[in-house]
């Protein structure tokens, strides 16, 4: 999908279309968004920017690594966005994938294999003082989002964490386990992505090759900040989350040894009137054999050591 969008000094956004784009000079101060381009479409883009295909197909790879690479007439700063989709039972995963901006003198280009909220935000005017004229400070911009949607989705694995928790207290099964390995993996598909950025960010500072102005260096202090934020939370959690699961993993075994347990003393109680019921009813001789109280011997003798052994296993916490 190409999008191409117009953002005035007001922040009103309007759309362009693609195919009335004639020539390159006619994408000065516009932003072309692709979203899981096709070659064809990636081809197009290609011709009319003059920028090469691979650096528009590097962010449709979902292992690229967060880098900035510079090129004679524009540069590609790569950094990850963390995704969420909700799955079966009102579960949701998270990960990354890579977003990429290509800053080119009189126009910007996005890339992305999904659509995300991020840019769609800014497709739709939600985003203050935004300006297709000001590039630096909508890449800057779309950063800063991309920190905060982080520490979002972080609050949201926390609460999620801990509703999974407190159905575990009482679960022996593995479903819960597996959400928490799942919150785990999230976790740490953040914390890799959110080194990269910080990285980036650190690059972006020192650069030159991209004009900043104060205000876009203040903004770019502020990714800094909620990144290195989101970064300690997503440390944080995942360590939380490491020491959670070893423990509800000994929970879920202990649920299921005091079951075993219990079936155990179970089995032994019942073993006990079998055992009797088949010594009174061997074909040789027993006690009271073809007498009245013979039977009335038999349970006495079935139910008292049952008693016998049941306030014992009780005493022992075995029953």
């Amino acid at each position: 999908m190409i999008q191409v969008f117009y953002a005035d000094e007001q922040g009103s956004v309007s759309e362009v279309s693609f195919d009335t784009l004639k020539s390159k000079a006619e994408l000065n101060n516009k932003w072309v968004n692709l979203v899981n381009p096709t070659d064809k479409e990636i081809e197009s883009v290609s011709r009319l920017t003059e920028i090469e295909e691979d650096i528009l197909k590097a962010p449709l790879d979902d292992e690229e690594r967060s880098r900035i690479e510079h090129e004679d007439d524009y540069s590609l700063v790569l950094f990850d966005i963390p995704i969420i989709e909700e799955e079966e039972g009102s579960y949701y995963s998270y990960y990354t994938l890579p977003l990429g901006f290509v800053m080119v003198r009189d126009f910007v280009v996005t890339v992305s294999l999904k659509e995300t909220t991020i840019l769609r935000d800014f497709a739709l005017g939600r985003v203050k003082t935004f300006s297709t004229h000001k590039r630096t400070r909508f890449l800057f911009q779309a950063m800063y989002s991309t920190s905060t949607k982080y520490l979002q989705y972080l609050k949201q694995i926390d609460k999620a964490s801990g509703r999974i928790q407190s159905e575990l207290k009482k679960s022996t099964k593995n479903k819960e386990l597996i959400q928490l390995l799942d919150l785990e993996n999230s976790l740490v598909y953040f914390s890799t992505s959110l080194k990269g950025n910080d990285m980036i960010i650190n690059k972006l500072t020192k650069t030159k090759l991209i004009d900043k102005y104060e205000e876009d260096e203040e903004l770019l202090e502020d990714v800094k900040i909620e990144t290195q934020q989101a970064m300690e939370m997503a440390s944080m959690y995942t360590a939380i989350l490491a020491s959670t699961m070893d423990a509800y993993a000994s929970v879920i075994g202990n649920n299921q040894n005091n079951i075993m347990k219990i079936l155990t003393s179970v089995t032994l109680m019942l073993s006990i009137p079998t055992l009797v019921s088949g010594i009174w009813g061997m074909n040789t001789w027993v006690p009271g054999q073809q007498k009245w109280w013979g039977f009335a011997i038999a349970i006495g003798v079935i139910v008292t050591t049952c008693c016998i052994v049941g306030i014992v296993l009780h005493k022992k916490k075995l029953l």
